[in-house]
């Protein structure tokens, strides 16, 4: 792969790039669309405040990379993983992503409201209050994480799991309807659950 160090200038509208490697790299607050990258990595970029539209990447690794409050609409991602990035209000709405990771991140208040995820895993990430309003997940896996707080309202699951998940003050809990739960794990959300139906506790 090829280092690369990229400046806002370079930045155009409508630029792909291939096997290269982004270091070195602060692109705060840029204003682009249709940009691509393929089977490149990501090391340290800082991307925040970032507007971007019809975002692409395949095959890419993001490693330590800041997308605090970065805003993608119809983007679309392939085989890509997160590794300890930083997500707190990152915005990915209406867009798509397959076969992709999000491991170590911090992912507080970040949204993925009407987005479709195809084999996605989050594992030991911070996920309160995220929003996942009208999302459409299958196969989609949630290990660690804390999703206190968060937004499932009128989403859609399908052969999805939780595992060692924090749900206190979930939002959209019938949308767990299907949804595979070690035991531990449903009866440690009993309270939630039973909350959801209506169900009262009596006193001894």
């Amino acid at each position: 792969m090829e280092p690369l160090t990229l400046e806002p200038a370079d930045v155009a509208d409508g630029e792909t790039w291939e096997d290269v490697i982004v270091v070195e790299t602060s692109l705060t607050g840029i204003d682009a669309r249709a940009l691509g990258f393929s089977d490149s990595e990501f090391d340290g970029t800082d991307l925040s405040g970032a507007k971007l539209q019809n975002l692409f990447l395949g095959d890419c690794r993001l490693r330590g990379a800041n997308l605090a409050n970065t805003v993608v609409r119809n983007g679309s991602m392939r085989r890509v993983g997160f590794d300890g990035c930083r997500l707190t209000g990152f915005t990915w709405t209406g867009g798509d992503a397959h076969e992709s990771s999000f491991a170590d991140c911090r992912a507080d208040m970040a949204s993925f409201e009407s987005s479709r995820l195809t084999h996605v895993s989050f594992s030991d990430c911070d996920l309160r209050e995220a929003d996942l309003r009208s999302a459409r997940m299958e196969a989609v896996r949630f290990e660690r994480c804390d999703l206190s707080g968060a937004d499932l309202r009128g989403a859609r699951l399908e052969r999805c799991e939780m595992r060692g998940c924090t749900l206190d003050g979930l939002r959209g809990v019938d949308r767990l309807r299907g949804v595979a739960m070690p035991w531990d794990d449903i009866l440690a959300a009993a309270g939630l659950f039973a909350g959801e139906i209506g169900v009262r506790v009596l006193e001894d």
